[in-house]
Parts: C-alpha cells; sequence; structure tokens
C-alpha cells in the first residue's frame, strides 16, 4: 500500500513503495517524492484564451445595458467614445503583455507589482482583481432569469424562478470548470461564436433599417461621427466612463497562461485580440442600433433596449433571438467568471497569502478545484442575497457599480508595474521609451481621470462601497500577514536589466 504525507499547495508528496514487518510493526521499505500536481500545461490555443477573455467582457451584455445610456451621454457620437476608449485599452494590454513575457503566472498583476514595486501592494492588487472579477459576474448571472423566461414567454418578475435559474447556470459552469480547462475553453468558444454571429446579424439588420430611412427612425449624420455628438450636446466624459465599463474583463486572457500554448506570449497576444474583439462589436452594435427607433422610445425602453429594438426591426423572432444572444452572453461571463477568479485565487494561495489549501490542483482534473468551489459557492451566495434581500438590493447595487472602477484600479497599478520593471529599457531606448514608459503611463492618467470623474459624480453610498471593497482588502493583507506569515511578503524588487 501507498501512503502520502504533506498537503503544501505546490511542493512534493512523499509516497511509501512498501513495507516490511519487524515483531508487528511496518517499517517502510523506500520512500520517494511525488511533484505536486500542477495546472495543465499546454492545453489551450492562443484563439481560444482570446475567447475566455472576450467572454468575460460579455459583447452582448454590455451593449444591452448601455446602448441607450451610451446613446444619451455621447447624443449619439459613443462610436467615436467607444474608438478612442479602445487606444488606452489597448496600451494597457500590451503592458500585460510585457510583463507576461517576464513571469508567466497565473497570479497575474499580483505577481508583477508584488515583485516590481511592493508585496502589499501587489497582495491588494490581486484582491481588487477577485473583488471585479467576482461582482462583475454578478451582474450577468442575476440578468439571467428575465432574458431566459422571456424567450419563453414567461413572467419575468418571479424572485425564485430567477434564484433557480442563476443557481442551475452557475453550478453547470462550476462543473465544467472543475471538469477542465478544455472542455471550458471549448465551451467558451461554441458560446461565443452564436452569440456573436447573433449580435452581428442583428446589429446589421438595424444599420440596414437606418440606413433605408425607415419611418420612425433617427437618421445616420456627421454628428454619430464626432467627439461631441449631434449638436455638439454629448459628454465625452460621460461617455468614456462608459464605455470602460464596458471594455472590463480583457485580462481574463492572462490568469489562464500557465495552461496556455507558449504561456509567455501567447496569453498577451490573446489579451489584445479580445480587446479588437470587443470594439469591434462595440462599434457595430452601436452604430446598427441606436437609430433603430427615436430618441424618446429607446430612453423608455432603456432597461430592454437590445430585445426592444430587435423586436421593432424584426419582429418577435428577432427580439428572441437577441435574448438568446444575450443569455449566452450571460452564460459565457458567467463560465468565465468563475473559471478566472479561481485562477486569481489559485495564484495568490501559491504564494501562501491566502490558506494554502486554495493553491491545490485536483490530480484527476487538473484544475484548482477547492478554489473553483470556492468561487461558485461565493457567486451563488451572493446571487441568493441580491435576488431575495429586497432590503440590501440597494448596497449590492452600488456594489455592482463600482466594478468597472475596480477594474481601472488595477490596470492602473498594472501599467505602473510595467513602467517600473522595464524602467532600465524605457532610459535606454527610443522605442521603449514610447512603448513602455510614455503610454502606459498615458494610458494610466486616462484611467486615473475616468475614476476620479466617476466618483465626483457619484452619490455618497456608492463612493463608500469602493472605499468598503479597498478596506476589506486592507484586512485581509494584515490576516495574511500575521496568521500566515508568507514569504512573498519579503521578496525583494525585481526589474529587468535592460538592453546588453
Amino acid at each position: 500500500m501507498s501512503r502520502h504525507y504533506g498537503n503544501h499547495a505546490k511542493g512534493p508528496i512523499f509516497r511509501y513503495a512498501g513495507s516490511f514487518q519487524i515483531r508487528g510493526h511496518a517499517w517502510p521499505l523506500a520512500c520517494y517524492r511525488v511533484p505536486a500536481p500542477k495546472l495543465e500545461a499546454d492545453a489551450i490555443s492562443a484563439a481560444q484564451d482570446a475567447f475566455i477573455g472576450a467572454a468575460l467582457v460579455g459583447p452582448t451584455v454590455s451593449v444591452a445595458l448601455t446602448l441607450a445610456a451610451l446613446a444619451a451621454a455621447t447624443a449619439y457620437g459613443a462610436p467615436v467614445t467607444l474608438a478612442l476608449t479602445a487606444i488606452p485599452v489597448l496600451v494597457i494590454a500590451n503592458a500585460y503583455r510585457r510583463l507576461n513575457l517576464w513571469n508567466a503566472n497565473c497570479g497575474a498583476s499580483f505577481e508583477w507589482v508584488g515583485r516590481a514595486i511592493n508585496p502589499y501592494l501587489g497582495f491588494l492588487t490581486g484582491w481588487l482583481m477577485v473583488a471585479g472579477t467576482l461582482i462583475g459576474t454578478l451582474s450577468p448571472v442575476v440578468a439571467l432569469g428575465p432574458n431566459v423566461l422571456a424567450v419563453f414567454g414567461a413572467p419575468t418578475g418571479g424572485k425564485w424562478d430567477n434564484v433557480l435559474l442563476g443557481t442551475m447556470l452557475t453550478v453547470v459552469m462550476l462543473v465544467i470548470s472543475v471538469i477542465g480547462i478544455r472542455l471550458s475553453a471549448r465551451t467558451q468558444v461554441s458560446i461565443g461564436i452564436i452569440e456573436y454571429a447573433l449580435l452581428i446579424t442583428i446589429a446589421g439588420i438595424g444599420l440596414w433599417w437606418v440606413l433605408i430611412r425607415h419611418p420612425g427612425s433617427f437618421p445616420v449624420t456627421r454628428g454619430w461621427f464626432s467627439l461631441n455628438g449631434i449638436g455638439g450636446h454629448g459628454s465625452l466624459p460621460a461617455g468614456f466612463l462608459l464605455a470602460v465599463f464596458m471594455y472590463s474583463g480583457w485580462d481574463g486572457t492572462l490568469y489562464v497562461n500557465e495552461e496556455v500554448r507558449h504561456r509567455r506570449e501567447n496569453p498577451g497576444k490573446a489579451a489584445m485580440i479580445a480587446v479588437l474583439i470587443a470594439a469591434g462589436l462595440f462599434i457595430l452594435a452601436q452604430i446598427g442600433l441606436q437609430g433603430v427607433v427615436s430618441p424618446a422610445k429607446l430612453q423608455a425602453n432603456s432597461a430592454s433596449a437590445l430585445v426592444y429594438v430587435a423586436t421593432v426591426v424584426g419582429g418577435p423572432v428577432l427580439g428572441k433571438c437577441a435574448a438568446i444572444a444575450l443569455a449566452l452572453s450571460v452564460i459565457a461571463a458567467t463560465g468565465a467568471g468563475i473559471l478566472l477568479t479561481a485562477r486569481i485565487v489559485y495564484g495568490m494561495a501559491s504564494q501562501r497569502v491566502l490558506p494554502p489549501f486554495l493553491g491545490n490542483v485536483s490530480t484527476r482534473f487538473r484544475t484548482p478545484v477547492a478554489a473553483t468551489v470556492a468561487s461558485g459557492v461565493i457567486l451563488i451566495v451572493l446571487t441568493w442575497l441580491y435576488l431575495l434581500g429586497t432590503s440590501i438590493q440597494a448596497a449590492f447595487t452600488y456594489v455592482i457599480d463600482i466594478t468597472g472602477l475596480l477594474y481601472a484600479s488595477f490596470y492602473i497599478l498594472t501599467a505602473l508595474a510595467a513602467v517600473v520593471y522595464y524602467r532600465h529599457r524605457v532610459m535606454s531606448d527610443g522605442t521603449e521609451f514610447v512603448t513602455l514608459g510614455v503610454l502606459p503611463l498615458a494610458a494610466a492618467g486616462f484611467l486615473g481621470w475616468v475614476i476620479y470623474q466617476t466618483c465626483r459624480a457619484s452619490n455618497a453610498a456608492q463612493n463608500l462601497s469602493l472605499l468598503g471593497v479597498a478596506g476589506a482588502g486592507v484586512v485581509l493583507m494584515i490576516a495574511a500577514r500575521v496568521f500566515l506569515r508568507p514569504a512573498f511578503f519579503s521578496i525583494p524588487r525585481q526589474s529587468d536589466p535592460g538592453p546588453r
């Protein structure tokens, strides 16, 4: 018989090859070290990774949530706003790409900020990543029920119907995430192809509807492609706030980097591809759908703008197609949220800044089962609290509303980590000075401005929610330092030596 001892996240397991008896006592014949199981290397391609990142962005969900609001905020100048916002997002994605060339670890920004700037700041970055991904996943989960029920023509207001659908979805995607990264990636690609095809089709039909000047439509004018919209009445800051929220999530490609082929190069490329996919879908959908009906009708149906507009141009059939695309987007975002939260937690637990058992990998499935189950269970609990606790629903709404700010915060920290880590290259090469110095700092400054403008325009409760999330991270950091005593908090700063 073999026995094993030890439970360190990434440490060895000791096995005994057999035993012999002396006076009734068994003595081991041999002892050998068996490496602890790790995540499955070279399991998915860069294209599959890009679909995972795009799934967390949730293109159809993002369009559905912001179509009317973005048209109003920008006075129909949303296409320019979306295109401009994609530029700093791509700059940040390139910073991720360069940092992944240095250290391809699924802890990603947690590791990069911690090793390049400060380990305590790295922990807080990791906490923002976990909170942003998990809270951001809650939003589509609670939106699933009404959209699925709408497809079948059932009433959408029943609490328990929505709770049951949200719970079933989370459990199914949790099981898929546990079974393996290959199945998760195939699921995301299959869902993504159908979802994007439906969204592009609906947007194309909508654009044709507007271009033929169908009665009741709102015509395309030069103002649609100007910075301040029609008549100069648009607010560029307000548009940027919404656009940053829409793009959040592309960084998910980096959290599965240990499982991607060519783990140092491909995840960064996949991140940039995910941004471009999202940008293309966002711009096409906004141009194609915002003018189908008059501004007054679009705003009157803002809560279900995508389904409403699709129904106008294509009747109940296209309306149901829009609801299906929205449901698929929710399913994909939920699966990606569970999968990626688990990888972030696993990366942090591997450094013992979280309980080490969360850093264990299943020998059978080659996935961080404990971290995955924990992520799924927390999401189910949050879903139940949100859907059933009417008295606390407003508080949850405030937290969900700050998701984009959480993402913007750790994007800024990651951009700064790239500048700090590659500072010797930045100061010795003109191209690197621009790509790893000027542009990341400019992108970080842009996101900082977005955070400032959002906080200034937000009510006190929403700002307190942001402070509450940050404060919880500080408490967890102190607890980790005192009780877990990880070596991570004592690691020396690292930097690229520069060209030789």
